[in-house]
Order: C-alpha cells, then sequence, then structure tokens
C-alpha cells in the first residue's frame, strides 16, 4: 500500500484488546470500555506530534524548567465518535472538543452533514479528528476539510480499525493529516463495511444494533 502519514500501533496489549472488540459476542458495556483504551493509546501514541513550550515551574524544592502542550482540539465525527472522546479526555483533559455530525447516504456511501460545531482559534490547536472506523474516507475527508475551514494547519486523525480504500482516499485527499489507527484491515466490502471489521460501531457502541 502506497500511502504516507500512516501509522499502526505495533503492541500486543493493542492486538488483543482489538480482537476483544470485534467479537460479536462482546457486551456493549465492555465495547465501550475497550474503544475508550484503544483511544487512549491512540492518543498516547499521536501525542509526540504536540508541540511543547517551555516555562520556569517552582517544584517544593526550587525552580526548574518544565513543558506544557501547545493547544489541543478534539473534533469527534458524530456519533460513533463519541466513543473515543472518553479516552481521548482522560489523556488531554483540557483540550478543547468540537463534534461534526454526518451520517451515510446507503445508497452512494457518500457522507451528509447534518452538524458541525467547533471550537474558536483553531488555528493554534493541534487538531485530533476521531472517528471509529476509516472505511471509505469519506466522513473523514469531508470532517478534515471543515476542520481546515476554520484554520486548523496541524490535523491528525484517530481511528480503530482502518481499511485500505479510506487509508488511500484520506492520504490522497489531505496528504498532510498523519493518520494513527489500532488496525489495519484487509478491505471493504460491496456495501462499504470494513472486513473482517467489527460491524457497525455506532450501533455496538450505543446498543442499536
Amino acid at each position: 500500500m502506497n500511502v504516507t502519514n500512516f501509522y499502526l500501533l505495533d503492541n500486543n496489549l493493542v492486538k488483543n484488546k482489538v480482537s476483544l472488540l470485534r467479537d460479536k459476542s462482546c457486551s456493549c458495556s465492555n465495547f465501550r470500555k475497550l474503544a475508550k483504551d484503544l483511544s487512549i493509546f491512540l492518543c498516547y501514541e499521536a501525542s509526540k506530534n504536540i508541540k511543547l513550550i517551555n516555562y520556569k515551574l517552582e517544584t517544593p524544592i526550587e525552580e526548574t524548567d518544565g513543558v506544557r502542550f501547545q493547544p489541543v482540539t478534539f473534533v469527534s465525527i458524530l456519533r460513533a465518535g463519541l466513543g473515543m472522546i472518553s479516552g481521548a479526555l482522560e489523556c488531554i483533559p483540557d483540550a478543547s472538543v468540537g463534534h461534526i455530525g454526518m451520517f451515510r447516504n446507503e445508497e452512494t456511501l457518500e457522507p451528509v452533514r447534518y452538524y458541525c460545531k467547533l471550537p474558536k482559534n483553531m488555528h493554534e490547536s493541534v487538531v485530533f479528528v476521531l472517528d471509529p472506523m476509516l472505511a471509505t474516507g469519506g466522513s473523514a475527508c469531508d470532517a478534515i476539510s471543515e476542520v481546515k475551514k476554520e484554520g486548523a494547519k496541524n490535523i491528525i486523525f484517530l481511528c480503530l480499525i482502518a481499511a485500505p480504500e479510506g487509508i488511500k482516499k484520506l492520504n490522497k485527499n489531505h496528504p498532510d493529516v498523519k493518520i494513527y489507527a489500532a488496525s489495519l484491515d484487509r478491505e471493504l466490502n460491496s456495501n462499504g463495511y470494513i472486513m473482517p471489521g467489527l460491524g457497525d460501531a455506532g450501533d455496538r457502541i450505543f446498543n442499536t444494533v
């Protein structure tokens, strides 16, 4: 697969949790917990792209050098992206949070946007766009275009499961955006679902299967 800026988490703990997440017998509560755990791992790994700002701080003993993050914004692609927000905020609790609502037209497989609320000063932030599944790549590309309109320059896409087709489309449309995934799956089926995948992430997170 000839793409750039794609990073796959290579860790046995991640592989184990992805397997548990895929299992159709996984309960809704466990699915939510696993999605949160994997989101923490993704955010941890991708945080190496956050710029550090130097400042002076006082320990109980003396003054020393410290570092703080540049502003961080998480943008959740509704509704499934909500399942990743709690894990991301556990890593960076003072981050700003935006939401972009989309659903997929089942005939065209293209995203339809119905809601967008983003924080101000996006140009100052490193922006993490969150969606559990990178399938066709349509929703991811549309969401990233939206945050770019608001001035975002440093954008990173985090997903639990990615298909080669989605990675290639996102890489083609937004070659400046880094992609972090917990698993790279085989392909999309004729309905645009990831194979072997884990089904509909939104339905499994919100128990609407």
